[in-house]
This record gives structure tokens, sequence and C-alpha cells, in this order.
């Protein structure tokens, strides 16, 4: 049985003082929930503060993304190797907003992807549809555009040592949610597409819904077959609304 991840992306928001109420929160619920994974994505100034903070505690910590190159000329950017130094155990890459607001190819996201496992971390990839995509029924194709660039450069066996979150971009921050059927629709849709290479594969990789996942729908999310958890941004913020989330997500 695959366990169960909830991974909180703060996206840009945080500050020290109020960063420190949130992790030790979430560090002492999760002591109490030991049935699931935690981690939290935090912006690049609060790792060394989530490092600090979360050590030896249930819950791992991880970046928001990360250059696909070691190092070089790139000033403002982030190398995975550089995270790895905070202790960072994810990262997410490909999400729908460095997407569409940075530009980002699913083959760009495929180099990003294959250097955090370079640096011995573990991708969570994005992959999603806008609502155009999806009212002219093209979910499916668009999701795997951007699942086949990771296989098709890195191969199928890369996908073990990875997480991948299925975020509908119609559902993010906007207060819809796909509902529980649509979402699992997609996410057997991704397994069954990783099956037909690899069968192990698909059994084992860990898909998690991202789009507006709330403490009142997280447990009806969840319990569909293909659904491993989630990639939470706004609640994540909040400890108790992210707490709830996490013990929905309980084996």
């Amino acid at each position: 049985m695959r366990r169960k991840l909830v991974a909180g992306n703060w996206k840009m928001h945080g500050a020290l003082a109020q960063n420190e109420v949130l992790l030790n929160a979430v560090a002492a619920g999760m002591a109490q929930m030991p049935g699931a994974d935690c981690a939290v994505c935090v912006p690049f100034p609060y790792l060394a503060q989530a490092q600090k903070q979360l050590q030896g505690s249930a819950v791992q910590w991880g970046a928001q993304d990360a250059h696909q190159l070691a190092q070089g000329a790139f000033t403002g950017e982030v190398s995975a190797t550089m995270l790895k130094d905070f202790g960072c155990r994810y990262v997410i890459v490909g999400h729908s907003e460095r997407r569409s607001l940075y530009g980002e190819s699913s083959a760009l996201v495929a180099e990003k992807f294959a250097a955090v496992q370079g640096a011995e971390l573990i991708p969570i990839l994005c992959v999603g549809e806008t609502l155009e995509q999806r009212e002219a029924g093209e979910t499916e194709r668009v999701v795997a555009e951007q699942l086949d660039a990771v296989t098709a450069t890195l191969g199928v066996q890369a996908l073990v040592k990875s997480v991948i979150a299925y975020e509908p971009v119609w559902a993010i921050g906007t207060g819809k949610t796909a509902t529980p059927e649509q979402a699992q629709a997609v996410h057997a849709f991704i397994r069954e597409r990783i099956a037909a290479q690899d069968a192990t594969v698909a059994q084992e990789v860990r898909i998690l819904y991202g789009g507006s996942v709330k403490a009142a729908n997280a447990a009806e999310l969840f319990a569909k077959a293909d659904i491993d958890g989630g990639l939470i941004g706004g609640a994540s913020l909040q400890a108790d609304d992210f707490l709830a989330i996490c013990k929905a997500a309980q084996n």
C-alpha cells in the first residue's frame, strides 16, 4: 500500500516570526500522526529556518524550484546541489505557475527533474491542464505530454524516486476543486500511462492531487484509489487547516 504524502507549497509567503509559529505547530501535530508523510516546501530564504526547526521531527522540508544546472553564471538562480546543503528532501518542478508565468517548457522541466535527482533529492513533478484545455477535451493529451517529457528523456524508472502531482490549473487558488471523481479519473490515467511502460513503477509511484484541497474535502479525495495525498497551497499556511488535511491522509 502506498503511504500517503501531504506536501505544503507556501509559494511566495512567509516571514521569520510567523514561520516559527507555523513550523512548530505542524511539527508538534505530526508527532501525533505517524500514518502519513508530511513535508513543507518553503521559499529559498527560509530553508535554513525550516532545517533548524524541523530537524529530527516527523516533517520533511523542500524547495519550490531548482535550476537545471549545478552551477554557473545564472544570477538569482538556485541549484539542486545548493538545496541539498539545507537538508531538503523534496523539490517541486514544473508547477503550473512556473510553466505559465515563466514560460517553462516540459523539456526544461525534465532537465530540472534530472538535476534534482542528480542531487539525490526527490522531485515533485507537477502536471495539469488549464480550464480551456479541459473544456476542449484535451486533459489527457496535455498531462501525457508533460509526463512523457520526463519518461522519454530519463526513462520510466526515473519515476521510482519521484512524486507526481496532478494539479488542474483551473482549480489552483480559485476556490474551485475537481470533484473526487474527476481527480481520480486523471490520476488513474497517469498510472495507466506509466503502467504501459512498467507496471511495478506505476504501482509504486505516489500521485498527489493539488487543487484547492481543504480540510472539508481532503478525506473524500484521499479515499480514491489512485490519489496518494495532496500538494497543498493556501491551506498549508494555517497550521490547523494543514494538520486537518494531514489527519485525513492517515492510513
